[in-house]
């Protein structure tokens, strides 16, 4: 009892990078995120998709009772860990001889705060360098990692996480100006030379969507995630913006599937990460591979300005969340769907 006394009243590593960060807790979910007004963004944000012929079984059950807002635990970083499948043994820390053990088992080497963990459905290498290897996706710094395995896994936290941002890093906003291919070059906190094998490259693109799709852990998540899946690429595809597992083009929406994330009493959960600078990278025209490295590394150097987590989506929600959280940053139904996130241009964090 001591012990769960002292837990409680004792700041944690999250709590204690915010106070030398800058950052601030938003109180509430539209000091962190702008909601969507009909007078600024028109009636369609009042309306859910009415062509969405996609439901959730009868008997999927979510709670709508509970106060979402400002109740997830804070974290400094990410790391998704590729493995092909959508569904995991229980607690991903336990599935021997993976990476999520090895992170897992080596996660006192962690700096700064939480590191989140999540498998992923993001492809295994077909041709790895390194035998055996798999690659991460660490956020916010929107970069993979390649070559990695069980045993270089103390390397790449200490020489590439530890070098990374964190949610409570701070970033300028991006300029007002459109950006040209020219421009784009910004320096990079990691290590360009890193042991182990590993090697880094920007993820290459501008937003990304997680899933939870974990059945072991609540089976809703695996009914949920692919109609959800479905419902995403049907809004994106007609805007250019669409990525399947394979599609490396620079830009457009990665669509991911992770393990439990917490918070399942209320299912559906929807974690979306964007650029801080996506809205300009949205407006380059590249014309040559060169050009779309270049717009790729700007964002990569600065990573994710926000992560939105949302909870209680439904298929019908989906069209919106494009257009207006993916795309723009706004939420729609705050009250009812927002756990929490970071909005690292703001300086705000929901913990």
């Amino acid at each position: 009892m001591l012990k769960n006394l002292v837990s409680r009243f004792t700041p944690n590593a999250s709590s204690a990078d915010l106070s030398s960060s800058g950052f601030s807790t938003a109180k509430t979910p539209t000091q962190l995120f702008t909601k969507t007004d009909p007078e600024v963004d028109g009636e369609e944000c009042l309306r859910d998709c009415e062509s969405c012929t996609v439901k959730y079984p009868r008997k999927f059950d979510i709670d709508e009772d509970d106060k979402l807002y400002g109740h997830i635990k804070g974290w400094s970083r990410h790391i998704l860990c590729a493995t092909g499948k959508t569904d995991w043994v229980r607690d991903v820390s336990d599935e021997k001889g993976s990476i999520m053990e090895a992170v897992g088992k080596h996660n006192d080497l962690h700096q700064n705060g939480k590191l989140m963990l999540s498998a992923s459905n993001i492809p295994l290498p077909t041709n790895p360098v390194v035998e055996d290897s798999t690659t991460v996706l660490l956020l916010p710094a929107f970069t993979i990692v390649d070559n990695v395995t069980p045993s270089s896994v103390p390397d790449l936290i200490r020489c590439v996480v530890n070098s990374a941002p964190t949610n409570t890093t701070s970033i300028s906003k991006p300029p007002s100006k459109t950006l040209s291919p020219d421009s784009l070059q910004i320096p990079s906190t990691i290590p360009a030379s890193l042991p182990s094998g590993l090697s880094t490259r920007p993820c290459p693109h501008n937003y990304l969507i997680l899933l939870c799709s974990q059945k072991t852990r609540d089976a809703r998540c695996g009914q949920s995630a692919p109609l959800l899946l479905k419902e995403f690429e049907r809004h994106l595809r007609p805007l250019g913006l669409q990525r399947d597992l394979a599609d490396t083009r620079p830009g457009g929406v990665g669509i991911y599937f992770i393990s439990h994330v917490g918070g399942h009493k209320y299912s559906a959960n929807v974690m979306i990460y964007r650029r801080a600078s996506a809205p300009k990278l949205d407006g380059i025209a590249c014309e040559t591979e060169a050009e779309e490295k270049r717009v790729v590394d700007l964002g990569a150097s600065e990573g994710a300005g926000q992560c939105i987590w949302l909870a209680r989506v439904r298929p019908e929600d989906c069209e919106n969340i494009v257009k207006y959280t993916v795309l723009q940053g706004k939420v729609l139904k705050p009250e009812r769907q927002l756990r929490g996130g970071f909005d690292r241009e703001k300086g705000l964090v929901s913990w």
